[in-house]
């Protein structure tokens, strides 16, 4: 459950933050939809592993720029789970 609720709020996070954040929006929309058809489910740590994949596998300055943008965020927003 407190997986779902993290995702949740990391979504809407995204949309509430409207044009300042459209490319990492949709770069995150992207990254869900290929984890979902992929495993079925989505998970914070699936997310952060997908953007850290997809940053070292590019040199595209710019797409570099929104995929660490949107991993900072992701990561600041996912509860720590050391606890558990």
């Amino acid at each position: 459950m407190q997986q779902d609720t993290s995702n949740s709020a990391i979504i809407e996070y995204f949309r509430s933050a409207g044009d300042q954040l459209a490319s990492e929006t949709e770069l995150l929309g992207t990254v869900i939809k290929n984890i979902v058809t992929d495993q079925g489910y989505v998970t914070n740590k699936a997310i952060i592993l997908y953007l850290i994949a997809e940053l070292e596998s590019t040199s595209d300055v710019v797409k570099l720029d929104v995929l660490r943008k949107t991993l900072e965020i992701v990561v600041g927003r996912t509860p720590d789970d050391a606890g558990i």
